[in-house]
């Protein structure tokens, strides 16, 4: 079946059955790889995109049920200029990951609290990660990447 979505401001038609996750659709279909593969059952916040803003589980969403919204993913973070967020920035200033695999569903959730609370307090980054697992222990360095983040966009 083909459907289009709107991924990172571009609609994308893409072919896949219906009930095929949205992670599956941006990586084998749409060559995007930031959100990554990590427990199936959107628990590990590894492939945590975002829907209209609000952080979503990729892992097992249908992509044919988000054909009315916007998916933004970590690629679609960059500017047109191509560079960086300011949280991708802060992310590699702060050296927040070590593994680096839950960073990009780390970057998502931090980029939703940051469009709705300009300067989040620790405890409400804590609370906004709360579900994104990281095995590394680098959970301070990506609060304060957070915090910096927050700081360099509110100037």
């Amino acid at each position: 079946m083909a459907f289009t979505l709107n991924v990172n401001g571009k609609p994308q038609v893409v072919e896949a059955e219906e009930d095929t996750p949205l992670l599956y659709v941006l990586r084998d279909e749409l060559g995007l790889n930031g959100a990554k593969y990590g427990c199936g059952v959107g628990q590990c916040g590894a492939c945590t995109v975002l829907s209209d803003g609000v952080p979503l589980r990729s892992c097992f969403v249908p992509a044919a049920s988000l054909t009315a919204r916007k998916i933004t993913t970590l690629e679609g973070l960059r500017g047109a200029d191509g560079k960086l967020h300011a949280l991708q920035q802060a992310f590699l200033a702060e050296q927040a990951g070590q593994c680096g695999y839950c960073i990009p569903g780390m970057i998502m959730a931090a980029a939703a609290l940051l469009g709705v609370k300009a300067r989040p307090s620790e405890a409400e980054i804590r609370a906004a990660l709360d579900a994104n697992l990281c095995r590394c222990g680098s959970h301070n360095r990506i609060v304060r990447a957070i915090q910096r983040a927050a700081q360099e966009m509110g100037t």
